[in-house]
């Protein structure tokens, strides 16, 4: 080969990285387009998010699990009036026998309790008095569940009746 001269052989490939090269930036363009759409619609599927959160959380409650639990609850935990909020969690694996074996059942209440959803990222369960289990006539007990950035958490228990 001379200097200044191409082969056709060569010529022919350059062509075709030139010319497949704009659909690569297309189809680049579409995946990051579609990226920035599903990212800016965060709550499109936080309602089938917090069916599989619910699921893995009553089962973690049910098994008495505290670690996992633990795992799924946002710091502080906000407590019923007059009750001091949980700051962190080694206070909470140490209170856990208050928060779901206190005024209500939790594991027992979790197993046919229904989530009730609120608004967009907001769902509460409630749950009868641990001493009346079958009486969902007075379900005071509520338990709060919050879509954060984290996903969702265990954010609050409260009894409505105070």
């Amino acid at each position: 080969m001379t200097k200044g001269t191409v082969k056709a052989s060569e010529l022919n490939s350059f062509i075709s990285i030139r010319a497949c090269l704009p659909w690569r930036v297309i189809r680049a363009q579409t995946w990051l387009a579609g990226v920035l759409i599903l990212l800016s619609f965060p709550n499109a599927f936080a309602e089938s998010d917090f069916s599989t959160f619910w699921k893995e959380f009553k089962s973690a409650v049910i098994a008495g699990d505290k670690a996992k639990v633990a795992g799924m609850t946002k710091f502080p935990l906000s407590m019923s009036y007059m009750v001091k909020n949980v700051k962190n969690k080694q206070e909470f694996l140490r209170r856990y026998d208050e928060i779901f074996k206190g005024e209500a059942n939790a594991a027992q209440c979790f197993g046919s309790a229904k989530p009730r959803k609120e608004s967009a990222g907001h769902y509460e369960i409630y749950c009868p008095f641990k001493d009346t289990p079958n009486d969902w006539e007075n379900a005071p007990i509520r338990f709060i569940f919050e879509l954060t950035k984290g996903g969702w958490k265990f954010v609050g228990l409260d009894n409505v009746n105070e």
